[in-house]
Order: structure tokens, then sequence, then C-alpha cells
């Protein structure tokens, strides 16, 4: 017989912990199912923009996630799911072999870094070609590397590398970088690393391993070619999102539209995170929905179970905005209602 979960959260970073720590202390039976621990933040050397750490190293700060939330109960397991679907008033999720059951489902799975879709990118991966500088770059100390990406993740990328690898070029397709200007900076102060504008990658080349790639110059059009040893791609994430894209509504990017309490299209499933609408990915931003989408389930299976849902800290919650409308802009004139939630102990911030 499925063993039956109150909430399965699909995901283990910011967003998917965070709602397995805020489940999990309103006695829900929780289970992440997540093909790592922290996703993108994981890989980030050195973050100094999450509330109460000046800097942190992205796999700590994701690590602490994941101590808390098993802290306060929740069940961790490495699978990647394949597939969620309703079934007699519940969902079932299914992970390789292993199928579970759920009153309902936080989708908090994040994104996939994106490709260069380029000759010789497929065939040299794992063998030069990267996709996570803090996993991969201590393998090429005092060798020369490249960074491709303008964002970010490239130049924290490559800031890395440049305590690492002899030299690091810095490829981006257009004039100027759009992250952060004090990272911007940090990579202009550096003299190992060396900046390739206006540079589509046309191809990878080597033999048993990554010896260079090949460049285009997009304003002479000329090609070029530069010997290394490893390459970094720093270009982006995508939503892969195909085991629900029958199930819940979403954008043509594949961002899954939800309502203000996190809700999907569908009652029950709830997402959080990068992958939904929300404009900011950021770590806090993910990790905020995915409280609100805790909250939220915990508050639906209340009412499933025909339970005084008194989950809110400011009255009665409005009625809800559906997750194919924009938010109301009306203010709410119902009356107070309690705001002490059913078991609860102590204060949650």
């Amino acid at each position: 017989m499925d063993q039956l979960y109150d909430v399965i959260i699909i995901g283990g970073a910011s967003a998917g912990l965070t709602a397995a720590i805020y489940s999990s202390r309103r006695a829900l039976k929780t289970l992440v199912l997540t093909k790592d621990i922290g996703g993108q933040l994981s890989t980030t050397p050195d973050v100094e923009n999450y509330p109460g750490f000046s800097l942190i190293e992205g796999w700590t700060l994701s690590n602490n996630f994941k101590v808390q939330a098993e802290k306060f109960g929740a069940e961790i397991k490495f699978a990647e799911v394949t597939a969620v679907r309703p079934e007699n008033g519940r969902f079932v999720v299914e992970a390789h072999e292993a199928r579970y059951l759920a009153k309902t489902v936080i989708l908090a799975f994040g994104k996939t870094p994106r490709n260069l879709e380029v000759p010789g990118e497929k065939e040299f991966q794992g063998k030069g070609v990267s996709y996570c500088a803090t996993c991969d770059m201590p393998f090429f100390k005092g060798k020369t590397v490249a960074v491709i990406g303008g964002g970010n993740s490239a130049l924290d990328a490559a800031i890395y590398g440049a305590q690492t690898a002899a030299k690091v070029y810095l490829i981006h397709r257009r004039d100027q970088f759009r992250g952060e200007q004090v990272l911007i900076d940090r990579v202009k102060n550096q003299p190992n690393i060396e900046l390739v504008y206006n540079a589509i990658t046309k191809e990878v080349k080597g033999d048993t391993a990554v010896r260079s790639i090949v460049v285009a110059d997009s304003v002479s059009g000329q090609d070029k070619e530069i010997p290394l040893d490893g390459v970094f791609v720093e270009i982006g994430y995508i939503i892969k999102a195909e085991f629900i894209k029958d199930l819940v509504k979403m954008t043509e990017r594949s961002e899954i539209i939800t309502d203000d309490h996190q809700m999907t299209s569908v009652p029950g499933i709830f997402a959080a995170g990068d992958v939904t609408t929300s404009v900011y990915k950021q770590a806090v931003v993910s990790a905020g929905e995915g409280c609100i989408a805790a909250l939220a389930a915990y508050e639906y299976i209340l009412k499933q179970s025909g339970q005084t849902a008194i989950m809110t800290d400011w009255g009665i919650t409005p009625k809800a905005k559906t997750a194919a409308e924009p938010p109301a802009t009306t203010t709410s004139s119902l009356p107070k209602a309690e705001t002490t939630p059913v078991g609860a102990t102590t204060l949650e911030v």
C-alpha cells in the first residue's frame, strides 16, 4: 500500500527546503523529492546578499536549510520525479520505480543550466565542459579555462576561477555585462581574467578532453580559436517541466502560474521559487515563496478535512486571485479572525 504524505515537495533548494521547514513545523507529514541539495545556490562560492549572513558559501547555506528541515521531521529522498497526477482525491507522485501519495504537492524544482547547443559541447561534457564552477573548478588548478556568460553566475565563476586557474577567459556575446556592478568591478581587477566581448561561442574542440574553443567576433565576423583546458557554461537556466505540462497552467517559458497563495491552477498543487512567474529569481525570494506555499498547503488541508482555517496573521484571508488572473487591488473589509494556528506553540517569523 502506498504511503500517504500530507505534502510532497519536489525540489531541494531554497524554495523546497524552506517549504519543508514550515510544513514540518505544522506537523504535516512531509517528503522532499530532489535530485540534489541547494540547486543553483549550492554552486555559488560566496553568497553576500542573503539576510543574516554577510558572507556564506552557497553549499553551506543550502545544507543549513536541509539540516533545519530534517530537524523538524521532513523526510528527504534523492530521486527525479517523472510524473504527478490526481487520483481519487489524492496526488500520485512517481519517481523512477517508486510511487508516493500526497494530499498536497509543492512544485519547487527550480531551473536547469542552459546549454550552448554548439558542436563538441555534448561530446566533452565531463571531459572539460562543466556547468558547475564550484564543483569542477578545483580540477583546473594552474590551467587555462573559459567562462561563458555575462550575468552574475558567470562573473562569480570567473572570480572563483581566478583563484585557482592560471588564466580565465570571460567570454560574453555582448559589449557589457548584465551582472551586479560590484562583481563586474572585481572581475576587472583580476589580472588573470581576460575579458572577451562580442564573442559568440561556435564550437568546443579537443581529443580525449577539451583543448580549445572557437568564438566568432559579432562585430567583425572573424573566428578565433582559443587554446584552453576547460569550459564553464554560465548562460542562464531553463525550466524543465515536461512532467507537469498537461497538469498545471504555465507560461510559454514553462513558468508555473500561481495565485498570491502560491496555488497553481489545480487546487492542492502549489509552486514556489524559480519555477514560478516571479520576476526576481533570488534565493531569498524563493525561500519566501516556499514559506507561503507550505502555510497555504496547511490551510488547504485543514479546509479539506472540514476544520476551520485560522492561519492568517492579519485577520481572515481575502479571497485569492486565481492562478490565471492578476492580483486584486481592493482591500478586504472582512472581520478580524483568530490568529493562533491550531497546535502552534512558538512564533514563526
